[in-house]
């Protein structure tokens, strides 16, 4: 890729003299978050520039598994089937003790997104897929070599105006966007220049994050197990595409630098009957365990983004995938206000759905870590002849076997219409007794109107939708807007236009846990309103006017 590359040069002008490029998005940084946000912008036809200082995709690997929801997500932009062919899934996971013996055994479980439930993954082969998906948008700029220097917020609140300094020759450039996402990283200049506190705690413990090609495989090479020994902690990870990592904490007294190199790699690891001609060592790196969250992910026209916004300790792997969830939240709401679709001020729920739960994966990352990393002699030997009895409990040993660790994600005070009350007094309609509202709802596999089984999402094509049960009830409010309805109907239906046939009956099977017969979806598959049988919905949100859409192209040029 060049420097700066699209196929619609629109910053040729600000690079030339001629005066300030115009964009409606500017995305500041090209890793998974800011990758993600182009692909996503960028089949919305808006015009994206991507700020990018460095040249080359970083070639360390940071995150090394993502989940189902996160697939999903990318599936929105057509790479999903790419992307799982460099990535690992349903490979199984033991928490072991210092004799290498497991205690707790874990099988992650589908939770109904439509994927694996975890994929192992390599991170510069994911970029670089995402990148050549980027490259399908001509309305998409990427300017590798250049970083934002500063912001300045116009004073009517129309938009941003950006400093831009390329690294390989200084050169100094302006541009406007309506809106900006800071996805710069946990030393992010954009959250500094805003002046946003980044507050939390640094774990004491440095790790050594060690990345290897396989030459020789060993017994149950793709197997994840934590090691969880009092003496030294360690975490031994597949990854695809002939690749493993181990990582261990520096220990006091230890030599940072001599943990490093390859004959101390090389000592630790044949601890685990790894000799020498069985890894290549590519790179070893030392890194600190944060937990922080920005004081607030939005000023003004400015939206943080992944770990510019927070950042969490790896141990459930969610790091990576909170910034993925992060622009699939934000992304939609974008598109929709500079449409006219939606008011600004659903702008202001992306903090609201998305901070409550990076804080409560956070917190869950911050409990297994502890699992996994307690040196205390007498804690680990309760840890250790406990939690295998735990696993014989039904329920509780079910519930720890099957993975299910990340929170789901449900925004309870985000943007989704509030129940309704009766005039008269303060008991709720029939249309607030369902608790589909700030729910995603699963993808099952469906029978579309000309016969095809295809995922849901790709029936919903990420709009406005009004789904309902087997006799659907009228809803005049949503009609007049414009919002298409689909109608679902149960296994072993015909296919019919305007309705999905529901394969496995995994999505009426919701509804009715729901108690919702109606639903309106808003474009990322969540749940803005829902009703029981024979309910109206309560109106669309204010100010809504759905606006005509383009199609885009869906499949990454080169990608297959």
């Amino acid at each position: 890729m060049s420097e700066i590359s699209a196929g619609n040069r629109a910053g040729a002008g600000a690079e030339d003299g001629a005066g300030d490029a115009e964009y409606d998005v500017a995305v500041i940084g090209y890793g998974p978050t800011g990758v993600t946000a182009a692909n996503l912008l960028g089949a919305a036809g808006l015009r994206v520039v991507v700020l990018e200082r460095d040249a080359e995709i970083f070639s360390r690997a940071r995150a090394v598994s993502t989940d189902e929801e996160v697939i999903r997500i990318w599936q929105r932009t057509g790479l999903d089937d790419r992307l799982k062919r460099d990535m690992l899934a349903d490979r199984p996971l033991d928490f072991v003790d210092a004799r290498g013996r497991a205690f707790l055994s874990a099988h992650p479980t589908p939770r109904g997104h439509g994927h694996p439930p975890q994929m192992f993954l390599y991170q510069p082969a994911l970029e670089q897929v995402l990148r050549d998906g980027v490259d399908r948008y001509p309305n998409v700029e990427v300017w590798l070599r250049h970083e934002c220097l500063r912001l300045r917020q116009s004073v009517d609140g129309s938009g941003v105006e950006l400093t831009v300094v390329g690294t390989a020759d200084d050169s100094v450039r302006r541009l406007r966007a309506r809106y900006v996402i800071a996805a710069d990283g946990g030393s992010s200049l954009t959250r500094a220049q805003l002046n946003v506190g980044y507050e939390g705690r640094t774990y004491e413990d440095r790790w050594v994050v060690i990345d290897t090609r396989i030459l020789k495989p060993w017994p149950d090479h793709d197997r994840l197990r934590f090691r969880c020994d009092p003496a030294r902690p360690a975490v031994d990870c597949p990854t695809p595409l002939g690749h493993h990592r181990w990582e261990f904490p520096i220990l006091p007294g230890d030599d940072e630098r001599y943990l490093t190199s390859d004959d101390a790699i090389h000592a630790m690891v044949s601890g685990y009957g790894i000799g020498r001609d069985q890894i290549e060592i590519l790179r070893a790196t030392v890194y600190s365990h944060h937990v922080r969250f920005a004081a607030r992910f939005r000023v003004g026209r400015v939206f943080l983004a992944g770990d510019a916004a927070h950042a969490m300790p790896p141990w459930i792997g969610q790091g990576m995938a909170a910034g993925v969830r992060d622009v699939a939240n934000l992304c939609w709401k974008l598109d929709a206000v500079l449409r006219g679709e939606l008011p600004e001020s659903v702008l202001d729920s992306y903090e609201a759905e998305r901070k409550p739960h990076v804080k409560e994966v956070t917190r869950r990352a911050v409990f297994v870590g502890r699992i996994i990393t307690e040196r205390r002699l007498a804690v680990t030997r309760v840890r250790d002849s406990v939690l295998p009895h735990l696993n014989r409990i039904p329920g509780l040993g079910g519930w720890l076997q099957d993975s299910n660790w990340i929170p789901v994600a449900h925004y309870a005070d985000g943007f989704q219409a509030r129940p309704r009350t009766k005039a008269s007094g303060t008991s709720r309609t029939r249309a607030s007794r369902t608790t589909a509202p700030g729910h995603q709802i699963p993808q099952p596999w469906v029978t579309g109107p000309d016969g095809t089984r295809v995922r849901l999402d790709d029936v919903l094509a990420g709009r406005w939708l009004l789904l309902h049960g087997p006799l659907p009830t009228s809803q005049p409010a949503w009609e007049r807007c414009g919002v298409p309805s689909l109608t679902v109907l149960p296994a072993g239906s015909r296919p019919a236009e305007g309705a999905v046939v529901d394969c496995d009956g995994v999505l009426r099977a919701w509804m009715t846990r729901h108690r919702a017969a109606t639903l309106a979806l808003r474009p990322d598959a969540y749940v803005y309103a829902a009703a029981p049988a024979g309910a109206q919905l309560p109106p669309p949100p204010a100010g809504f006017t759905p606006a005509p859409r383009a199609t885009t192209p869906t499949t990454a040029q080169g990608a297959s």
